[in-house]
């Protein structure tokens, strides 16, 4: 369970401050609103004009079939992107989870329920080694960790980014301290709990919990901290992009037609729009035009409001929703969500929390895929893309699944259980109507 948060400070491992980072084809950081560009760093704020950062690359050239052998010989984890990564080349050697690699299901079943006829597709992040996609950015963060001499590891989280937190920090050796609202489902705890890091709940929602944690980054008690989604964000959201990646190798190297992506902080969509836009670059997908879609909780919904509304300024809201892994009120990206779906076409949208407890029901049901809430969440607004008339059924569709079901049980045991109780006898059964 959660417990009091130590005093103690550390300091970073690295003592000559002079020794270069090696984070592979990472060049430098680049401010994502006015272009400045600053040495790769454990910062995450631009210096003039307090944009985000985000990880500029010198990415490899010539000819791009022998890099798509290159990526197909690899391993079968998200190292096997390492050329795209802010990652050391031997990163696959270290003790990590080695996390990525997921299914991309066919998901048939549930398109002829959805009236789907142009191939849905559904990427399951849910067999990831902490069933959440978030091993994915805490694994590139442990590599910035690593590189900067951060002996603590630390987050704010909604609940799977503690537990990938914790189990990321136990197998590379570092010290774990995370962050969450005191209120989580209670599968989220004890996960993010059992890996024998400290973990801390704060009295509030999840944005007082980032509050708190830009605080103690700022001051001596943090030191020695690398607090993956704050001070090491720029290199935590290239995680996202590999699920870019393998969506379209896992496609045959093409860009699907149709994403549907949930949204928290807006991270997850940006970057994978980010890696789509990579691929085309390097040459290893054909440039062509995509939709990307967000989906968000009816109760913290602000991102979906602004594109509703037409505004370009996210307003910040106080969730009230059971897919608590995407409540966040005030999404740092959403701003950079509103750009993408317009630029592409596409579109956010909302459905409030039955609509997510049918939509887990439906997937499960069709494709024998159980998904936490936010898996929910993204289906039930495919279904009301289509419905809308904003999704186009005839085109190829590939919908997240980024969390596995049983973290969010209390969504939908009030309504599933037993078929039926009976006596151990062939009589009862045939009286309770199972026989046919």
């Amino acid at each position: 369970m959660a417990v009091q948060v130590t005093a103690t400070s550390t300091a970073p491992a690295t003592s000559d401050a002079s020794a270069p980072v090696d984070l592979g084809p990472a060049a430098a950081l680049s401010c994502r609103e006015c272009g400045e560009r600053f040495e790769l760093g454990p910062i995450f704020a631009c210096q003039l004009c307090f944009g985000p950062l985000e990880v500029a690359y010198d990415l490899p050239t010539g000819d791009p079939q022998a890099l798509r052998q290159r990526i197909e010989a690899g391993p079968n984890s998200i190292w096997r992107y390492a050329p795209l990564l802010p990652v050391p080349a031997n990163v696959a050697a270290k003790p990590n989870l080695n996390p990525g690699l997921t299914p991309l299901v066919k998901a048939d079943r549930l398109a002829d329920a959805l009236g789907v006829t142009g191939g849905l597709y559904v990427k399951d992040d849910s067999g990831n080694p902490t069933h959440s996609f978030k091993d994915r950015v805490v694994a590139i963060a442990v590599e910035a960790a690593r590189a900067f001499g951060f002996t603590t590891l630390s987050c704010s989280s909604t609940g799977n980014l503690a537990g990938a937190g914790g189990a990321a920090a136990a197998r590379a050796g570092f010290r774990s301290c995370v962050f969450i609202p005191h209120d989580l489902e209670a599968g989220k705890v004890v996960m993010a709990a059992v890996y024998g890091g400290e973990l801390v709940g704060i009295e509030g929602t999840y944005d007082d919990v980032n509050r708190f944690c830009s605080e103690l980054i700022g001051d001596p008690l943090g030191e020695g901290w690398g607090f993956v989604n704050v001070n090491l964000r720029p290199y935590y959201g290239e995680g996202s992009k590999t699920l870019a990646y393998e969506i379209c190798e896992q496609l045959g190297w093409e860009i699907p037609d149709q994403i549907v992506i949930p949204i928290a902080s807006g991270s997850q969509l940006t970057k994978i729009d980010k890696g789509l836009k990579e691929l085309i670059k390097l040459g290893l997908v054909a440039d062509k035009p995509y939709k990307i879609f967000g989906a968000q909780a009816e109760g913290c919904s602000p991102v979906s409001r602004a594109f509703k509304d037409g505004h370009d300024v996210v307003r910040p809201v106080k969730p009230n929703t059971i897919a608590k892994s995407l409540a966040i009120g005030n999404p740092a990206d959403g701003p950079y969500v509103l750009d993408i779906t317009r630029r592409t076409g596409g579109a956010v949208e909302d459905v409030n929390d039955q609509q997510v407890v049918d939509a887990i029901k439906l997937l499960a049901r069709t494709e024998g895929i159980f998904a936490e809430t936010a898996g929910g969440v993204t289906v039930g607004v495919t279904q009301k893309l289509i419905e809308t008339g904003q999704l186009d059924p005839a085109l190829t569709t590939v919908v997240l699944n980024t969390g596995d079901g049983l973290k969010t049980l209390d969504a939908v045991a009030p309504t599933t259980g037993p078929t039926a109780t009976i006596k151990p006898n062939l009589d009862a059964f045939r009286a309770a109507g199972l026989a046919s």
